[in-house]
């Protein structure tokens, strides 16, 4: 019973271990860096926002005609 007990204490232990560890390896990224992500990031925007646009383009013209102008 009292295994038990450890190998549960064990498991929050070692995730905080584990976690602790990653954070200490993390960096902040450099100017350099961070100017490439805002840019993937502002072309991923700039992409889904035409590819919705021209969806709506295209669907509003087809709603119309399949339900009629009413």
């Amino acid at each position: 019973m009292s295994d038990q007990l450890k190998e549960i204490a064990e498991i929050p232990r070692d995730f905080l271990r584990d976690g602790t560890l990653f954070l200490n390896r993390c960096t902040k990224p450099d100017k350099r860096e961070f100017i490439k992500i805002s840019q993937a990031v502002g072309v991923g925007f700039v992409v889904m926002g035409t590819i919705g646009y021209f969806v709506k383009l295209i669907h509003i013209p087809v709603n119309n005609i399949l339900v009629g102008g009413a």
